[in-house]
């Protein structure tokens, strides 16, 4: 019997910035527990998945540490939506399926 992998939670900062562009297809996500860098570079490859109050998914991945407290930098195809900054967010490792039932 294989153990059920472990999904994190997370919550969505908001979009990438720079000092005069807004990068929509990078998002900061803070993960629930996760307070250095050492500890969010673990993260990186695992997928995203964020769900809105209509039901659609949006997948994605984690691609880098953004600064010292634990906040990653997520790529998602198609890109996050503005209102789903906020919003609660599952991590779980590349290779595992997460799949919710109505």
């Amino acid at each position: 019997m294989s153990e059920k992998p472990k999904v994190y939670t997370g919550i969505v900062v908001g979009y990438r910035l720079g000092s005069n562009t807004q990068y929509e297809n990078q998002v900061l996500i803070r993960i629930d527990g996760v307070t250095t860098r050492k500890e969010a570079s673990r993260f990186i490859g695992w997928r995203v998945l964020y769900r809105d109050s209509k039901g659609n998914e949006y997948r994605g991945k984690i691609v880098h540490v953004h600064g010292d407290k634990g906040v990653v930098i997520a790529v998602f195809k198609p890109n996050l939506p503005g209102q789903a900054r906020g919003g609660n967010v599952y991590i779980y490792p590349k290779g595992v399926e997460l799949v919710f039932t109505a």
